[in-house]
């Protein structure tokens, strides 16, 4: 593996909202086994909003990152958003790529169905208001990134009841249309929900093919 893609590579993981570090944890193992150095963060998504995640935690890490080697981001839903704000005026080192696992890059129906509920605005907190498809959602103030970006979508669901929101296909709380962004370098659909494709085997072994590759591998036609 050559020093641009390989060894001499890190890899930050930022996981989605409610969640915590476990849940790439499956994730940082395939990737410390294919050599990479990484960096599996967790960050609390209750008392902030989107800026204040990714000037918190998301900057630190990556200042913590050795800069003459790529820095690679993969992350889960709300941990491609961050990435995104990050991004609006932040460079990663040459060669650094962006793998998003079911990233909200419209927002979502089902953000804009439940805001209002008391149990959602407790328990998902500040940024559980950014992520809706309305005028007021955060996604709509994100411009294009500079780095090189792969995006995996889920087609499978296994919350029916928020399923019927969402129009087209869908992963249980984003539509496959939302999670793609103009300026990717690739896109794949994956038969896996929104809150276990980060555990999918086809989604973390297309996650080291895109950070070697620059590509997804895509079936023969």
């Amino acid at each position: 593996m050559s020093a641009t893609q390989g060894e001499a590579a890190q890899v930050i993981l930022l996981h989605g909202m409610a969640q915590n570090a476990w849940s790439m944890a499956w994730l940082a193992h395939d990737l410390r086994s294919a050599g990479y150095r990484v960096h599996n963060i967790g960050y609390p998504t209750r008392p902030y909003d989107v800026a204040e995640l990714s000037a918190r935690y998301l900057a630190p890490a990556v200042a913590a990152c050795e800069p003459t080697a790529p820095v690679h981001l993969v992350t889960h839903s709300l941990g491609g958003i961050i990435a995104r704000h990050y991004l609006q005026h932040a460079h990663l080192p040459p060669g650094s790529r962006i793998v998003m696992l079911a990233p909200p890059n419209h927002g979502s129906e089902v953000a804009d169905a439940v805001r209002s509920w008391p149990l959602y605005r407790w328990w998902m907190g500040r940024v559980g208001q950014q992520l809706g498809t309305g005028p007021d959602s955060i996604v709509h103030t994100l411009g294009p990134i500079a780095a090189a970006v792969g995006i995996i979508a889920g087609n499978r669901s296994i919350q029916p009841w928020f399923s019927w929101l969402i129009p087209g296909e869908d992963d249980g709380a984003v539509s496959v249309a939302s999670t793609r962004l103009d300026e990717m370098r690739d896109f794949i659909v994956v038969a896996a929900s929104h809150t276990m494709i980060m555990f999918n085997r086809e989604a973390r072994a297309q996650v080291r093919h895109f950070l070697r590759h620059g590509e997804f591998l895509h079936p023969a036609c």
